[in-house]
């Protein structure tokens, strides 16, 4: 496989070139769009033309732009809104944002926490991956973006360099631990981190246990098992219902079930 190096001259044509494609794509959609409205505005009037959406690309453009410039910032934010605040934030809020994106753009918002003792806390989701783009590698993985081997960034050890005391790591599928230290943390009025830390589900590697079912006997409806917005699990029939095809075997559900209906 051969790679373009974006770093040697000509970087403008090389990033022009690249995003040719994707121009000449939204243009043809848009077009597809509009063909689309004219016809159904001629055959079916107004009412049926409000459900084309004419306008979409153009609103995911505009809202893809806002969400780059605000990637990251819920550190910052949540620094601003613990100083300009105090106690009507603290200690009720917290900041979230994954590894890859706390590497890009996150940093030197926790930095400014650090330097500046503002009571907040931040939770960092540790997923060993690039999640949002396609599994990129990122410098907590110890590869680099070709897969090759590179240095790995210690999360914790940086949160203490930075002049955190306050470093936890915690278990995402142990709820009750979670809260647990989330509430601490919370609770006392020091800067801290937060490392939720477990491997994306869909990754190669990542070995899942058998799907859990629902014991309609011991099932009461009461829903506590969709509260974690997990896609596997639905409600058919008035009761719980896990789809098998998606379960990865977590066992999170069976920590919010009261009624110990859903087993293995």
């Amino acid at each position: 496989m051969q790679y373009e190096n974006l770093e040697k001259e000509e970087i403008i044509s090389k990033l022009f070139w690249y995003a040719v494609p994707l121009i000449i794509g939204n243009i043809v959609l848009l077009s597809y769009d509009l063909v689309d409205a004219l016809v159904i505005s001629k055959f079916v009037g107004e009412i049926g033309l409000a459900a084309v959406s004419n306008a979409g690309q153009i609103s995911s453009f505009i809202l893809l732009f806002f969400y780059g410039l605000c990637m990251g910032a819920s550190v910052s934010s949540i620094h601003g809104f613990n100083k300009a605040l105090g106690k009507e934030s603290e200690g009720r809020t917290v900041a979230v944002i994954g590894d890859s994106t706390f590497m890009h753009s996150g940093m030197t918002g926790l930095a400014n926490i650090a330097y500046n003792g503002s009571n907040s806390t931040v939770i960092i989701l540790d997923n060993s991956i690039t999640g949002m783009t396609g599994h990129q590698q990122n410098p907590t993985t110890g590869y680099n973006i070709k897969g090759d081997p590179a240095g790995k960034i210690d999360l914790e050890a940086l949160c203490r360099a930075m002049g955190f005391d306050r470093v936890n790591v915690v278990d995402p599928y142990d709820i009750n631990e979670t809260e647990r230290v989330t509430k601490e943390e919370l609770a006392v009025e020091a800067p801290s981190v937060i490392i939720s830390r477990r491997p994306c589900a869909l990754l190669k590697y990542v070995k899942h246990n058998p799907p859990l079912h629902v014991n309609m006997d011991k099932c009461r409806s009461c829903k506590s098992c969709m509260k974690i917005g997990c896609p596997a699990i639905s409600m058919k029939e008035g009761f719980a219902y896990i789809d098998r095809t998606q379960c990865v075997g977590c066992d999170v559900c069976t920590a919010l079930c009261a009624f110990d209906a859903i087993e293995k």
